[in-house]
């Protein structure tokens, strides 16, 4: 598997996804994402469902992530997978469990990891990859990462005590929740820093964004990403909308309707994804609010 930017695909056309884990943005200011959406049919979800009942969440990851990776030695990423998805972590061997409402609707519970957010399902395996590939290369990376509250939290957690990683994390001045505030600026790691701008999300966001553009500085010190500009978070969170149909659906064809909470719409895309590969998807219907 192959990755391209989606704002010139020749430039940077070939990158593995290793380099673009990294690198997060493009150069050119572009988003990376596969040359191609990996195809799964009836028999590979049929194979998939035995794998979550047999094997848990973790091996049906690796089994999803496998598709998109193609330089990390599959033992690696099995264990990579195994490492990331505990029950320790996720508050149960389900990791993602789904609970009956009625009789055609479920409700998919994404916020039983460490800062219980739905985006922890996506930062701690960003935070094992990064452990694992800055470790083979023998380097450093510093994210400067944007956020109003639930990314920051969660990205700091997943990166806890990850040596070779440092955090720049930008915070609206006043603009998360006092919990969420509590989450970040108590996290005692030398190689996380909470940074308040006076300013809306968006105006931290453009930082990142300002920086990301600048080649020669993001060179320079290494600076990658973890908001959802980082196409491992979208893989990642692929995965949760395939375990969720899994376990909903009564065989391999049935087709789904899912309804998503949506802030920077980085979730439902990722289910987009899943419907694009393949995942009998029907609707995905955004929820959001006036915000």
């Amino acid at each position: 598997m192959r990755y391209l930017s989606t704002r010139d695909p020749k430039a940077r056309a070939g990158a593995t996804f290793t380099e673009i884990l990294l690198e997060g943005l493009a150069g050119d200011g572009g988003l990376y994402l596969p040359q191609e959406y990996p195809r799964v049919d009836a028999a590979t979800l049929a194979r998939w469902r035995q794998v979550l009942h047999a094997d848990g969440y973790a091996m049906l990851a690796y089994e999803v992530v496998r598709l998109f990776v193609d330089d990390i030695p599959e033992a690696q990423l099995r264990d990579i997978c195994a490492r990331t998805y505990t029950a320790e972590a996720f508050g149960g061997p389900q990791i993602v469990p789904v609970r009956r409402l009625s009789e055609d609707i479920w409700l998919g519970h994404l916020s039983n990891g460490p800062t219980a957010a739905f985006k922890d399902l996506a930062m701690q395996l960003l935070g094992t990859l990064f452990e694992y590939e800055l470790a083979r290369r023998d380097t450093s990376l510093t994210i400067l990462g944007a956020t109003s509250g639930d990314t920051g939290s969660a990205a700091e957690h997943a990166m806890l005590g990850k040596e070779r990683v440092t955090v720049f994390m930008l915070t609206p001045r006043g603009r998360a929740t006092e919990f969420q505030q509590a989450q970040m600026f108590s996290v005692a790691d030398p190689h996380i820093v909470n940074i308040t701008v006076d300013g809306v999300f968006d105006d931290c966001q453009d930082l990142v964004k300002a920086v990301n553009a600048d080649a020669e500085f993001k060179r320079r010190w290494n600076i990658g990403a973890v908001n959802s500009i980082n196409w491992a978070r979208l893989l990642a969170q692929v995965v949760y909308y395939v375990a969720c149909w899994l376990r909903v659906s009564s065989d391999d064809t049935q087709r789904v309707s899912i309804c998503v909470p949506s802030g920077n719409f980085g979730n439902i895309c990722a289910g987009h994804i899943a419907r694009q590969m393949g995942l009998p998807i029907e609707h995905l219907v955004l929820a959001t609010n006036e915000n």
